[in-house]
């Protein structure tokens, strides 16, 4: 069973959210932790949850709200397994962006004819292109794919798979390495491969699935270096591992970050800069949530 701790925060608390890993480092499976976007008749109001796989004890949730000083309306509750994925799925309408449209079964019949239709059952897993991050960056695969021919992609934080089967499919030739650091959502990322036309290998055409945090895994190593890098994931992460995912790409090759907020994009940009990446092209996205398109020079 899950459980969820959710409290309201200001901004300026929410922004400077640390990783999970770093409140808890002693725990082997720590909560994930997550910001919403705000209500924009309420900017100064931002929702964080905390998920847990089981009950948080008082020591715990003291620990979260230590760090959010601002904290207010601080709630825990139990979500069934079973509830959480009815309400993923409940009223998700079909997303587009370019030529990608990304839908659940109950909207296949959304798809039309030149539509890159990608069909994602999220269940446990982050991403069914109704956030602003994931969102921004499908925008940014359709555009780059007017430019650029990929041939080794590696999608870091893959939730769902979405990003990574978006790809693949938009680069039939590539091969392409998805990790997460949840083996729960690498589970769900295997689930969505049938229902996508794409296997799970190591070859063209099919997305090799890797649960790893970050750059730390033997086989990212072994495929390195890439022309392509997909990192959706948070700002504090994102500038953690700039140097090893610098390091990781190839001379030319292209690094889109999203995961971040539009106050965080400047620290995130310069992080990058230190290691040769420049902007690719004007930084995009939706409200507070941009997409950040990097080469490597």
């Amino acid at each position: 069973m899950t459980w969820t701790l959710t409290l309201a925060c200001n901004r300026a608390d929410a922004e400077a959210l640390p990783e999970s890993g770093d409140i808890f480092p002693e725990l082997s499976d720590p909560p994930s932790l997550n910001v919403e976007e705000p209500d924009p008749d309420c900017p100064d109001v931002w929702i964080l949850t905390a998920y847990f796989n089981e009950a948080p004890d008082q020591t715990l949730i003291d620990r979260i709200t230590a760090h959010f000083p601002s904290a207010t309306g601080v709630t825990v509750a139990a979500l069934a397994d079973a509830d959480w994925t009815t309400l993923s799925q409940r009223n998700l309408e079909p997303v587009r962006a370019g030529r990608f449209l990304v839908h659940t079964a109950a909207h296949a019949d959304a798809v039309r004819p030149g539509d890159i239709a990608l069909a994602i059952e999220a269940g446990l897993a982050f991403g069914t292109g109704q956030h602003a991050t994931t969102h921004g960056c499908l925008a940014a695969l359709d555009r780059l794919h007017k430019r650029r021919n990929f041939r080794n992609i590696a999608d870091l934080g893959t939730g769902t798979g979405v990003l990574a089967l978006a790809a693949a499919r938009r680069w039939q030739r590539a091969r392409t390495i998805a990790t997460d650091i949840d083996p729960v959502s690498i589970a769900v990322t295997r689930q969505n491969l049938p229902d996508n036309r794409v296997r799970a290998g190591r070859i063209a055409r099919q997305i090799e699935l890797v649960v790893a945090g970050g750059m730390h895994h033997r086989r990212l190593a072994d495929r390195a270096p890439y022309d392509l890098i997909i990192a959706n994931i948070l700002a504090p992460p994102l500038v953690a591992i700039s140097r090893p995912i610098s390091a990781a790409l190839a001379p030319g090759g292209i690094l889109v970050l999203a995961g971040l907020l539009r106050s965080q994009a400047v620290r995130v940009r310069a992080a990058y800069r230190k290691h040769g990446l420049v902007p690719l092209e004007p930084q995009s996205g939706r409200a507070e949530w941009p997409c950040v398109v990097l080469i490597r020079k």
